[in-house]
């Protein structure tokens, strides 16, 4: 019997319990937390909840969003003196219009396009400098100082940027294309985001659609160079493209969109081909039981 009694102890992993005491034993203490029964719940994720959940968080979310995005936009900060346009913010005590480096650094050379005729004569291609910027920064963003008065008086009392051949309010003799709404001059201050970019200088209408906007032939560009760029050695290309519905060349927007839906078709089909093959392991397991 004792020897019977000494053996069960060793397999509980306990040593010998002498005779008259106490059984030693490593199993755990019978309470909820111990025997891993306390209460729990796992939320099942199905279609009908997780769809509802993200049209409610979107009409809730949308609104306030909306209405703290204007609340931020009505609020008007005024920096006294302000540091965006150091180191171009004076010159001669007087303040530069339009000041800041961006301003000063505008592109100015002026380009002339003609078509070389049979006897060498040279026909000018008209080219419109209108209609070049974006409409918001034409007639919101960009304004010129109010007031009746002639420009030139309503820029009284400013300097031009230090490296512009003339002020701001002589950039064009077209009341409209003048001052700070410029188009030329609010191209150029919507800043690339990389150091190679374009910008749009001109548009060449086509005058009907029975003949090309550029008819084949010789062409000769006159290029009045004000713009240096060797400092920085830069260079400066001008490139004539047509346009299509989507705009000018960009590559970028076809190859996302093609790596994007050659993706979601790929992961489509991994996930085609695991749900049937689980699906027909699970069929073949119920007919096995």
């Amino acid at each position: 019997m004792a020897m019977n009694y000494n053996a069960k102890d060793e397999v509980d992993g306990g040593p010998p319990c002498p005779p008259g005491g106490t059984a030693k034993t490593r199993r755990p203490d019978n309470t909820a937390f111990k025997q891993q029964r306390l209460p729990a719940w796992q939320p099942i994720l199905t279609a009908g909840t997780v769809l509802p959940t993200f049209f409610i968080i979107g009409l809730i979310f949308i609104p306030i969003g909306i209405g703290i995005f204007v609340t931020s936009n009505n609020i008007r900060e005024i920096e006294n003196p302000s540091k965006e346009c150091e180191p171009y913010r004076r010159n001669e005590d007087k303040p530069i219009a339009p000041c800041g480096a961006i301003a000063n650094s505008m592109f100015n050379d002026t380009l002339e396009l003609f078509q070389v005729g049979n006897a060498s004569d040279l026909m000018p291609i008209t080219l419109k400098k209108k209609g070049i910027a974006w409409w918001t920064d034409k007639n919101v963003k960009f304004r010129n100082p109010p007031g009746t008065d002639p420009l030139e008086e309503r820029f009284k009392g400013t300097t031009k940027p230090v490296n512009w051949v003339k002020p701001v309010y002589m950039l064009d003799s077209d009341e409209d294309n003048n001052g700070f709404i410029n188009e030329d001059f609010i191209v150029w201050m919507r800043t690339a985001a990389l150091p190679t970019f374009r910008k749009l200088y001109r548009l060449i209408e086509r005058k009907n659609d029975l003949h090309p906007t550029l008819p084949a032939g010789r062409y000769y560009l006159n290029i009045t160079y004000n713009y240096p760029v060797h400092s920085f050695d830069g260079r400066k290309r001008m490139i004539l493209s047509t346009i299509s519905w989507m705009g000018g060349k960009n590559p970028f927007l076809g190859i996302a969109y093609i790596t994007i839906g050659s993706i979601s078709f790929l992961l489509g089909v991994v996930l085609l081909v695991i749900n049937h093959k689980y699906r027909n392991s699970s069929n073949t397991a119920d007919i096995t039981i």
